[in-house]
């Protein structure tokens, strides 16, 4: 605490005046880059500039996020007996009004998740965003916001440079002379459950801010295949083989794009191991056929040996899938295309490379194979017009240009 108090008193003494924002800033030019088909477009230099901030710009503030504000104080740290799968997470903010979410390192890459775990107590692994970005973007979804891995100093770039009491209140020192903090009470409120550094720097993903609500607004939908979240519940959908007839019926589901959505981001799911997507966002501004966001995707890449395949239960259950998105599934399944080899180069770029273990990469070409042979056994059930869509039309309209599964 006399060490912060210091710190700030020298920064007020000396610190700059502070700069108008700048019209080619990356945060500004990431936001503006955000149309009807994506966050960003397919060849995008801010995205390459906002990386590269996010990873080597010094941060000049840091707090608690809002959802956690929200909650401060709403448990009881005495009723909590083991850790919390909600992630730590801190907002951490930049020249030019740039702001990231930073989500520390919690478990280690070659750590898999254990089996008698459920999925809405896992640990969240900040590769898992990373990793997950770089997928996205291989998918060409464009739907996760940039994020890249980066090395904090948990000293200088956190504790001196936040004014939240409580998050200062936070930090202590290890018996093994590490700098380490913990949620105060939203989440994980004991020490035992606190992130450290060593002694001071700390691994963690920086996932980029989305424009704000104020400018931007948002819809956060409940998923139709939400999951249970009791020990011993089960959702209409894990026992109703004909559940997507009921949501056909349902708008938005009816008509346009939605469902092709949905089953999009099943597939991307399905391919990360993530079974905690109980809710979807989706920006105002372009209506009901607008794209879907795939955010918070830290729960996956947990478990390499089990594909859980009910994941995939938009897709096999109401057997529709973009001609694009089944294109560019071929694609990576082609030998010299192969999605394994694709992420590891892509992920080599990133700082804290490598960022996801061989088994994990291998995984995805064997999940692949699994999301094409689903789409084969609906083709096969209910013929390729009625399954494979092109991207404008309705689920069930025939498409103009048949997909060859063969090549």
């Amino acid at each position: 605490s006399r060490r912060h108090k210091l710190h700030r008193q020298e920064l007020n003494l000396t610190a700059p005046v502070p700069l108008p924002l700048r019209p080619d800033a990356s945060w500004l030019q990431f936001h503006l880059g955000i149309s009807r088909d994506g966050l960003y477009p397919r060849s995008s230099p801010a995205v390459t500039r906002l990386l590269r901030d996010m990873r080597d710009l010094a941060t000049i503030g840091a707090d608690y996020s809002q959802d956690e504000k929200a909650l401060l104080g709403a448990c009881d740290c005495s009723q909590i007996v083991k850790p919390s799968g909600v992630h730590l997470k801190l907002v951490l903010r930049f020249q030019d009004f740039g702001k990231a979410m930073f989500k520390p390192m919690r478990q280690k890459r070659e750590e898999e998740t254990p089996e008698d775990f459920f999925y809405f107590v896992d640990f969240q692994r900040h590769n898992a965003e990373i990793a997950a970005f770089h997928l996205d973007r291989i998918l060409d979804f464009r739907r996760v916001p940039p994020t890249v891995g980066r090395l904090i100093n948990v000293t200088k770039e956190i504790l001196e440079v936040t004014r939240n009491e409580v998050l200062q209140s936070v930090f202590f020192v290890s018996p093994a002379s590490n700098v380490c903090f913990f949620a105060k009470c939203p989440y994980m409120c004991k020490t035992e459950y606190a992130v450290c550094g060593n002694p001071h720097l700390l691994e963690g993903s920086l996932s980029a801010f989305l424009p704000s609500l104020n400018l931007a607004p948002r819809l956060s939908i409940p998923n139709p295949w939400i999951r249970s979240y009791s020990f011993d519940g089960k959702e209409e959908w894990e026992v109703n083989p004909l559940y997507c007839d009921t949501v056909r019926e349902i708008y938005p589901y009816s008509n346009g794009n939605r469902l092709l959505n949905i089953v999009d981001m099943a597939i991307f799911d399905f391919l990360i191991g993530n079974m905690d997507r109980h809710h979807y966002e989706m920006f105002t501004k372009f209506g009901d056929d607008g794209f879907l966001l795939h955010l918070d995707n830290a729960r996956g890449f947990g478990r390499h040996s089990h594909d859980e395949t009910s994941i995939l239960a938009p897709l096999s259950q109401c057997c529709v899938i973009k001609r694009t998105t089944l294109l560019r599934l071929q694609l990576l399944a082609e030998p010299e295309y192969q999605l394994s080899a694709v992420m590891r180069e892509s992920l080599l770029q990133d700082p804290l490379a490598p960022v996801l273990t061989e088994p994990h990469l291998l995984a995805l070409d064997r999940r692949l194979q699994l999301i094409l042979g689903a789409v084969r056994k609906c083709i096969d059930t209910h013929g390729e017009g009625r399954v494979v869509a092109n991207d404008s039309t309705q689920p069930k309209a025939p498409t103009w240009h048949r997909v060859k599964l063969s090549t």
